[in-house]
């Protein structure tokens, strides 16, 4: 059973949420953006780390993040090179707030988890969502509440997506292994037992294959998080947002279970929160509706 009692909303408040964060996507200033957030040390979080050896490089957080532009959460700065966005932001808060250097490691969806397995890097920071599955293998650090979003061509037919009989017979574009993904096929998987059409997942990674595959008509919506697509809808007006999930979740900096970094990475971004550079990062890319008041270990995740 799909379920989860953590963030739950409103039909209202979600839709709420919706219209303020694409009213606050439109007025992100890349360049500005490109000029970085810095943090102050916490002591009390440097005192949380576990013997420097824990870390792929003592003295530095290796962060794995995007490879792909996937704005607001990861995206190429003017110079074509350095990864800008949201997570590489809140990954420098972290690492600042610890006394560490950061490294950027950018990385496929895909990866991450083997990549944090064989400790190809210390934390993996991609929009990833607290599940019970994943905590039996990976430690989490929550610092954001983010929706997930059907988004479709801004000349569809299709209204609104918010329950399992309107993805009835559409092609839907969705990333392999997501939490979306699992909605997806919870919900189609409710609608056959209903004799109702099947969908049609378009398992797609690219953005720009995603986006050309959603505007030529090839597919009817795209189910990703709500972040990146208010972001989409908001700059380039050829999409619109059409609905959500059944749950906001709990998004985390994700680390290898056991190694002992969870409590620091807490208390670096609790440290962050508490001085206000937290709040600076997530309204610059237009993130204020999905900000946490306290940073917290392991919450409670999604069930399936």
């Amino acid at each position: 059973m799909l379920r989860y009692s953590g963030i739950n909303l409103t039909g209202v408040a979600i839709a709420s949420a919706l219209f303020s964060l694409t009213v606050q996507a439109s007025a992100i200033d890349l360049l500005a953006n490109e000029r970085p957030v810095n943090a102050p040390v916490s002591a009390a979080a440097v005192a949380l780390l576990p013997d420097p050896n824990v870390l792929v490089t003592p003295g530095t957080l290796t962060v794995a993040t995007s490879s792909t532009n996937s704005p607001p959460l990861a995206l190429l700065a003017s110079d074509n090179q350095t990864r800008i966005g949201s997570d590489p932001d809140i990954a420098r808060l972290i690492a600042d707030g610890l006394g560490l250097k950061l490294k950027l490691v950018p990385a496929s969806w895909e990866e991450w988890p083997l990549g944090l397995t064989a400790r190809r890097y210390d934390v993996a920071m991609f929009n990833i969502a607290v599940t019970e599955e994943r905590k039996q293998r990976f430690d989490f650090a929550v610092y954001r509440a983010d929706n997930h979003a059907f988004v479709v061509k801004k000349n569809s037919a299709i209204t609104r997506i918010n329950q399992p009989a309107e993805i009835a017979g559409k092609r839907i574009i969705v990333a392999s292994g997501t939490n979306q993904e699992r909605i997806l096929l919870k919900w189609d998987e409710e609608n056959r037992a209903k004799g109702l059409p099947p969908v049609e997942p378009i398992y797609l990674t690219d953005d720009a294959s995603a986006t050309l595959s959603l505007l030529s008509g090839r597919a009817d919506a795209q189910f990703g998080p709500h972040s990146i697509a208010a972001y989409k809808a908001a700059l380039n007006g050829q999409t619109r947002l059409v609905g959500s999930g059944p749950f906001r979740a709990w998004v985390a900096v994700t680390t290898k279970k056991g190694n002992g970094l969870a409590a620091a990475l807490s208390a670096s971004l609790n440290s962050a929160i508490d001085s206000g550079r937290y709040a600076q990062v997530l309204a610059r890319w237009g993130e204020q509706d999905e900000a946490v008041k306290t940073s917290v270990i392991n919450p409670e995740g999604i069930y399936y």
